[in-house]
């Protein structure tokens, strides 16, 4: 091949580069914004659906999280429809779903009574008392298992579902993945209690679940550890996710002693000590989860 030739081809090449990143960049600037108005619409006709003050419900919850994971299905299969693509495709398909699922979910459950077993060990954490019976357990047990579910598939589409997989094409992975995950930090300022810790430590497990995604080709691992993480914290254990405190929870419990330990009015997403958790958990990530299983 003459030099003319070779060049011709890097110009060629260069030309389809700089197509596909307008395309990817113009997919990104459709699904933020498609997001952006379907929640503003979602807020004009429930203008409650933001509000987290008190004890949420699980009525309440199923509707919020129900909505939130319907715009992000919706954006994410109109962007699938430009991409021609399956709007599952971004991380929801694959031959090892209910695997990867619960690896992440024995990873969350064992993580989380960790921490809150250290809480109860320094006097950061009491569990005052079991405030349900057998069968109101299992009735709430199960509605806020369903809830954290669906919390669980909602953001980790939203984060790093489609918006991952594009921005990769841009910029690499751990860059989408850092910058995403600052974003899953910030979007929780807006619950009432978060304090500065538990935003960074919102942005750490958002590394996690990257690099599960990383290891895995897919959201289930994570999905997975999101769900059992929030039923653990909130429903089994009775502690504030995030600020947030639900009704129906099977203790009643309170924090103790200094709270940048034990988390205070936060929960223990707001402790120091979930720092050496998420290292504990990119560890176990390493070492015990990949593609092969």
């Amino acid at each position: 091949m003459n030099t003319s030739n070779v060049a011709g081809v890097k110009s060629d090449t260069l030309i389809a580069e700089r197509k596909g990143n307008t395309r990817t960049l113009l997919g990104i600037a459709l699904f933020v914004t498609l997001v952006i108005l379907l929640m503003m619409l979602v807020e004009q006709v429930f203008p409650h659906f933001s509000d987290t003050e008190g004890e949420v419900s699980p009525s309440f919850a199923f509707l919020r999280e129900s909505l939130l994971l319907g715009v992000v299905m919706l954006a994410t299969s109109v962007v699938s429809v430009v991409e021609r693509r399956n709007p599952l495709a971004f991380g929801l398909i694959g031959t090892k779903r209910l695997q990867f699922f619960w690896q992440g979910a024995a990873s969350g459950f064992v993580l989380l009574s960790l921490l809150i077993g250290y809480l109860i060990f320094s006097h950061g954490l009491v569990i005052d008392q079991r405030v349900l019976g057998s069968l109101d357990a299992l009735k709430y047990g199960t509605a806020w298992l369903g809830c954290c579910f669906i919390v669980a598939i909602a953001e980790e589409t939203l984060f790093r579902g489609y918006l991952q997989t594009a921005l990769t094409r841009l910029v690499g992975f751990w860059p989408a993945a850092a910058i995403l995950s600052l974003l899953f930090g910030l979007v929780h300022l807006r619950n009432r209690g978060e304090v500065l810790m538990g935003i960074i430590v919102v942005v750490l497990s958002g590394a996690v679940f990257c690099f599960g995604l990383l290891r895995t080709g897919s959201l289930w691992w994570g999905i997975g550890f999101h769900t059992a993480w929030d039923w653990s914290q909130s429903f089994l254990y009775g502690t504030p996710d995030s600020g947030i405190v639900i009704a129906g929870r099977l203790v009643e419990s309170h924090p103790m002693g200094n709270a940048f330990l034990s988390g205070g009015a936060a929960g223990p997403e707001g402790s120091t000590f979930l720092i050496p958790i998420m290292v504990l958990a990119l560890i176990g990530i390493h070492f015990t989860v990949n593609r092969a299983g």
